[in-house]
């Protein structure tokens, strides 16, 4: 699916949600558009010594209920269709998490694999201040996204403050702890993730002890949401990254696999297990499906083999709106991205209201506090989505564009 795509089928589920809610017309066209787009080239000095030049964008889709916020990506095919569509989800999914804050995306179109440590710093100093006026702890805080890190978090706070005149952490979320980042932060989203594929084998009867699961995507979220879920005792029985996959009926050791990837840069080769293709991860029989690498993974070309009973949606838009019916009508319960992967931007309120008051929590009060939110708000939406009759992935949109048009129609329209 391409950007276009992609931002044609979010705004479709924009308008269902708006439609059952009986929303007023004028605010689903606020609903639907994003409130600040901004382009920016960027020329940077190549390590070789010649110059060239890279088209980034930051979309602000929407502020009603706090400051915009949302990621950084990096990646080749990054376009302005694609950063609006996340954008807007990033919107929804503050709102589902209940946080103070609205939505926002970011993107530079290169990639990171055929650029070296220093033209990653240029292009990301770069970057910070081409949108250092558009930017800003009470304006719009961004964080790491695909390809970007808590390294490249630093260099924007560096390049910021030193443009600002004085340090300030919290204009980013997402940094390396020695300057200001929170405990916890690094592993939030896979964490999120474990914590809402617990609560729906809680609701679909399911004992973790005897659960199998599938991951599809094993970075940052697929590695913590594996090591949370094994540590409840779940058997992960596949794994794939971008160049293959594992499998193991009798489960992986996790730990163990991780330590290969970082050693090898990939899943394949693990001396544990079975070769399997990327893809066909999506397919194994299994209790749970973790689908977490990009977009668009899950098809209606694919969907009618998906045999998981739970699919818990690590990465962001996985499923297009035809697989979404197919699961529906298979019976397949799925926790949508903007629930399951909301630990992210809630650790990332943590954060931002640690630097505000300039204190620190440690682990244990952090992940004591993510899950408490997140189980508190998957019955939020589990609620909602009962209430109306239609699946969690509707509830949560329902849910997010509720509190999104509530405070639209409370803060009215400035003349």
């Amino acid at each position: 699916m391409s950007g276009r795509e992609f931002y044609r089928d979010t705004l479709g589920k924009i308008d269902r949600s708006a439609e059952k809610l009986g929303l007023d017309k004028g605010v689903r066209e606020i609903l639907r558009y994003p409130r600040r787009v901004i382009e920016v080239y960027l020329p940077v000095r190549m390590d070789d010594g010649s110059l060239k030049v890279f088209w980034g964008c930051r979309v602000q889709h929407n502020s009603a209920r706090g400051p915009y916020k949302g990621g950084i990506r990096y990646h080749e095919s990054t376009d302005l269709e694609e950063v609006k569509a996340l954008a807007a989800l990033m919107t929804f999914k503050s709102a589902v998490a209940d946080i103070p804050f609205g939505g926002a995306k970011g993107g530079v179109a290169c990639n990171p694999k055929a650029l070296s440590r220093g033209e990653l710093e240029r292009i990301t100093r770069r970057y910070t201040a081409a949108l250092a006026n558009d930017i800003g702890p009470y304006t719009d805080i961004p964080a790491p996204d695909v390809n970007t890190n808590p390294q490249t978090m630093a260099w924007i706070v560096d390049t910021y403050s030193q443009l600002k005149g004085r340090k300030v952490p919290e204009v980013v979320t997402g940094k390396p702890i020695s300057i200001g980042g929170s405990q916890g932060r690094e592993e939030a989203t896979g964490r999120g993730v474990a914590i809402c594929a617990e609560e729906a084998m809680k609701y679909k009867g399911l004992d973790p002890q005897s659960v199998t699961i599938a991951l599809q995507g094993f970075g940052n979220v697929g590695t913590h949401a594996a090591l949370a879920l094994s540590e409840l005792g779940c058997k992960i029985i596949a794994v794939s990254d971008s160049k293959g996959g594992v499998y193991d009926s009798e489960g992986l050791p996790i730990k163990d696999l991780i330590e290969h990837k970082r050693r090898t840069g990939s899943v394949v080769g693990f001396r544990n297990g079975s070769e399997i293709g990327s893809e066909a991860v999506l397919e194994v029989e299994c209790d749970v499906l973790i689908p977490a690498a990009l977009q668009n993974a899950i098809t209606k070309e694919n969907a009618n083999r998906i045999r998981a009973k739970v699919m818990v949606e690590g990465a962001n838009g996985p499923t297009t709106t035809e697989a979404d019916k197919i699961l529906e009508r298979r019976g397949v319960f799925v926790v949508p991205d903007i629930l399951a992967n909301a630990g992210g931007v809630i650790v990332s309120y943590f954060e931002w209201t640690q630097n505000l008051r300039r204190e620190y929590w440690d682990l244990e009060e952090v992940r004591g506090k993510l899950e408490k939110r997140l189980k508190c708000q998957f019955k939020r939406v589990l609620e909602t989505s009962e209430e109306f009759k239609v699946p969690m992935k509707e509830g949560a949109f329902i849910l997010g564009i509720k509190r999104v048009a509530e405070a639209l129609e409370t803060l009215g329209l400035f003349p």
